[in-house]
């Protein structure tokens, strides 16, 4: 069963829309740059509301942060990961208790020390120069296939409604990640898009 998770949450409508839609992971982004920045203090409100609704793996998305930035962030909102989408190395990475994956911009040619032993492995997005994450731009499929075949990834770029059951059926990967490919303007996520997502992507177990 291919997980899927949306990325980008900012709002407690949204973050409450992505699980009525069937996410099974959200993400909130924590890197000051990117168009979809969330302060801590809204995510503790959202995350207060998460709790007694049910249950849902939440990713708090950070870019070259201090580890003592991020460990102060996962543990002040109690996040399950922390998704490292910088220039973060495996020492780095492992210095965080094993609760950390890579984001890749681009398919790496060596992973060696970045593996994790729990899913997802480590995330697979599209290489845009300056730009980390987010940026509606396909990855590249089929190197990205290869690398399923050994590793329970995650598969982001460019992910829309309309071509993420290709991107499944192409790569295979253990989960999706969306951000862009599901609003109606930056930052701003569209439940009906965020349903016909989910939609798509369970309709390749069901045959629908």
């Amino acid at each position: 069963m291919t997980k899927i998770k949306i990325c980008g949450i900012r709002t407690t409508n949204d973050a409450l829309a992505a699980m009525d839609a069937g996410a099974d992971l959200i993400g909130f982004n924590f890197y000051p740059k990117s168009p979809r920045f969330v302060e801590v203090g809204m995510v503790r409100n959202i995350m207060s509301v998460l709790r007694q609704i049910g249950r849902v793996t939440t990713v708090g998305v950070f870019v070259n942060a201090s580890a003592t930035e991020i460990r102060a962030t996962m543990e002040t909102l109690g996040l399950n990961l922390a998704q490292l989408h910088g220039d973060e190395t495996p020492e780095f990475m492992h210095a965080l208790d094993g609760k950390t994956f890579k984001a890749f911009r681009g398919v790496p040619e060596n992973i060696n020390g970045f593996e994790r032993q729990d899913v997802p492995a480590f995330l697979v997005d599209a290489a845009v120069k300056g730009v980390y994450g987010g940026s509606g731009v396909t990855a590249d499929w089929n190197s990205a296939a290869l690398l399923a075949r050994k590793y329970p990834l995650l598969l982001a770029g460019g992910l829309t409604p309309e071509n993420v059951a290709d991107a499944v059926r192409q790569v295979r990967p253990w989960g999706v990640d969306v951000a862009s490919g599901v609003e109606s303007a930056v930052g701003e996520k569209d439940a009906s898009k965020m349903i016909a997502f989910v939609k798509a992507v369970k309709s390749l177990e069901t045959g629908d």
